[in-house]
């Protein structure tokens, strides 16, 4: 199988190249090269700019504002964008919300919400998982309960990502208590985060910042009309939804440019008066990590190539979700090693003890800890391992 790019792929990369040069603000460049969180106002200024060059939704379809990119196409601007410092569109809207209201919409809902998304105007947020029903989601327990043109909702979300910003968020809710099977009482609904009842608790990280909430829902009423699809299908798009994420959450294009920053790191850092890089025992784990990743990108190319042809991935999605998450998380414990001290999760001074002025620029940007302690997340959500592992299982064994 040919996994070079064609002349028109080629071409393609040179037009994504230029466009981030030109375009891309410096403030938001330099908070993701040193590994900083973007603002609201970051997210959104880059959502904008995007959104004027009808690049702010790649992946729909072109009668809905989509590009017409290729899968090939899009593996190639996510990588570039990785590689230059453009920070992804959030995923909640674009690549969660979009493509469900796409499919299991109807037009009202399209015409009212797909535009907002492309703009970025619409800050949504994504509300599955709660205390109790992470991996097993099936088990959740937030209620709507319909009365007349409304549904009245109680309950709580949790890991609410960056939640404290929305105005909407899209929420799994249980509709019929009484289902033989919990996964078929189950509605997909959209709820105004302004809405009397919605309160957002914050949940602060190991790595002391505010990613996370709590959302609690206490008789908040949804216009009926915000249901999307049937009532008690909403398994059924929240399964179409989460296939569409564990294909992003593979990460390769920010997995390469971790391991650029890594060799960098283990380059200025010295062990026994050499760079680290030339010790044999750092360059193993070194070479080992760079050989997964080299294989993850192949199979990814693979993948990528077959979709193109027609033909269904299969378990692909949860093999490289599976691998992908494993390789981030190992460059960053390789990072943490390599950064020693400089590892904490705080930036280093000048005089601070084992303060080295050749590696100050290097190491004050790797904020290693921060990153290793949030990138454990990465194989639990979206679908944890173990459970993609029983996906493959049922896919490829029968059971």
């Amino acid at each position: 199988m040919e996994l070079s790019l064609t002349e028109a792929q080629a071409s393609f990369r040179d037009d994504v190249v230029t466009f981030l040069s030109e375009s891309l603000p410096e403030d938001i460049k330099e908070t993701q090269k040193s590994g900083g969180h973007l603002t609201k106002d970051q997210h959104q200024r880059w959502h904008k700019i995007l959104g004027d060059k009808g690049w702010s939704t790649p992946l729909w379809p072109k009668e809905h504002g989509g590009t017409g990119w290729s899968p090939v196409e899009y593996a190639i601007w996510d990588e570039e964008c990785y590689r230059m410092g453009a920070p992804r569109v959030l995923p909640f809207s674009v690549s969660m919300l979009g493509p469900v209201l796409i499919n299991f919409g109807n037009d009202e809902q399209r015409e009212r919400f797909l535009p907002g998304i492309r703009s970025g105007e619409d800050w949504w947020a994504q509300g599955f998982s709660e205390p109790g029903a992470g991996s097993d989601l099936a088990s959740l327990k937030t209620m709507a309960v319909r009365d007349g043109d409304h549904y009245i909702v109680n309950g709580q979300k949790t890991w609410t990502t960056l939640g404290q910003h929305g105005d909407w968020i899209f929420c799994l809710v249980r509709t019929d208590a009484s289902a033989a099977k919990p996964q078929t009482g189950i509605s997909f609904i959209l709820i105004d985060m302004r809405s009397p009842g919605v309160e957002v608790r914050p949940i602060i990280t190991l790595d002391g910042s505010h990613e996370v909430n709590e959302v609690w829902f206490t008789d908040v009423k949804v216009p009926a009309e915000n249901l999307v699809g049937q009532e008690n299908m909403g398994w059924t798009y929240a399964k179409f939804l989460l296939q569409n994420e564990r294909i992003g959450i593979a990460g390769i294009g920010q997995s390469k440019e971790q391991l650029v920053s890594l060799k960098r790191l283990a380059a200025a850092e010295k062990k026994n008066g050499k760079p680290l890089v030339e010790d044999g025992s750092f360059r193993s784990k070194l070479s080992e990590v760079e050989i997964e990743l080299r294989a993850l990108d192949l199979t990814n190319k693979r993948m990528l190539v077959e979709t193109e042809r027609g033909m269904d991935p299969g378990p692909v999605s949860s093999m490289l979700k599976i691998r992908g998450s494993e390789v981030a998380q190992r460059l960053y414990e390789l990072k943490m090693e390599a950064s020693g001290l400089y590892a904490l999760p705080f930036q280093p001074e000048a005089g601070d003890p084992g303060w080295n002025d050749e590696l100050a620029g290097t190491l004050a940007q790797a904020r290693s800890a921060p990153h290793y302690l949030n990138t454990r997340k990465i194989s639990i959500f979206g679908g944890s391992n173990e459970i993609q592992r029983g996906i493959i299982s049922k896919m490829m064994l029968g059971f």
